[in-house]
């Protein structure tokens, strides 16, 4: 087994009384596809926000690459968890933010578009590519560091080149069609060099035709970047099609994971998507 670049451990997330995630755990291996699917109000999101450090859980914790970046343990579990020579080490609570975690090698998309709309294909991947610059966006703005403001133009046409967007890249953002903005959104987290890529419904308000080019376009990628992919989805041809394997959440609580074959054929899924006859 490869492996687990990101893990999820008894993640609890709670809105004043409204428990939004219920110990959910879960590992996601180097080079996989993995997908977290579930009926609508789940508790994806919220699972995802937790991880790219939205939100603070109430409790449990989050790792990356076999480092602890998120974590809200009460302090007599951590105690026990790292007793011995790791006592103290950890303390009760860990927040890494989200531009840190970016940084770490995380990136993700929304489930509504953030591109900027008003800037060009080109700008919006430039911007994203400062995040792993020397130079932040005011010096490359006034060219106070030519050199390495040069290297990041070249390697963004580069990146567009590869994902298919080199010949839209002076059209602003917002005047591309509708499976083009998902791709640029795509673009734009690949330019922050991740190891991990988060897909928050990537194939939201797509037509047949769009979505099987999305199916297409994330294959080619993941492949390309040597990327692992984790991603929530309601289009579930899609999820069937890429994924290694996939967790089910309904209400907020861990149901299933497995296969794509194994969830298929699930009766808690079949029940949590389809209900439960009166009867029964």
């Amino acid at each position: 087994m490869s492996k687990t670049i990101l893990k999820a451990e008894d993640i609890t997330m709670q809105f004043g009384g409204v428990v939004a995630v219920n110990n959910f755990s879960m590992e996601v291996h180097e080079g996989e596809i993995v997908a977290l699917i579930g009926p609508n109000g789940a508790g994806k999101t919220t699972a995802f926000n937790v991880i790219t450090g939205v939100y603070a859980p109430t409790n449990g914790a989050v790792y990356f690459d076999e480092q602890m970046i998120i974590s809200n343990y009460p302090q007599g579990k951590m105690k026990k968890m790292y007793a011995g020579e790791n006592e103290g080490k950890y303390t009760k609570k860990i927040e890494k933010t989200p531009d840190q975690i970016t940084k770490l090698g995380v990136a993700r998309t929304f489930q509504n578009i953030r591109l900027f709309k008003s800037l060009t294909v080109f700008d919006n991947v430039l911007i994203a590519k400062h995040m792993r610059s020397k130079a932040n966006v005011f010096s490359a703005t006034f060219r106070l560091n030519a050199k390495e403001e040069k290297k990041n133009r070249e390697e963004t046409r580069k990146l567009l080149e590869i994902v298919g967007l080199l010949d839209v890249q002076n059209e602003i953002a917002s005047s591309l069609p509708y499976g083009k903005q998902r791709h640029l959104e795509i673009a734009r987290a690949l330019a922050t060099e991740p190891k991990l890529l988060l897909l928050d419904e990537p194939a939201a308000g797509m037509n047949p035709q769009e979505t099987d080019e999305l199916t297409a376009f994330i294959k080619r990628v993941k492949e390309q970047f040597g990327l692992t992919v984790f991603m929530i989805e309601h289009h579930m041809d899609l999820v069937m099609e890429i994924s290694d394997r996939i967790y089910v959440l309904d209400f907020g609580k861990p149901i299933a994971s497995g296969t794509p074959d194994e969830i298929q054929n699930n009766k808690r899924v079949i029940e949590a998507y389809l209900g439960v006859p009166e009867d029964e």
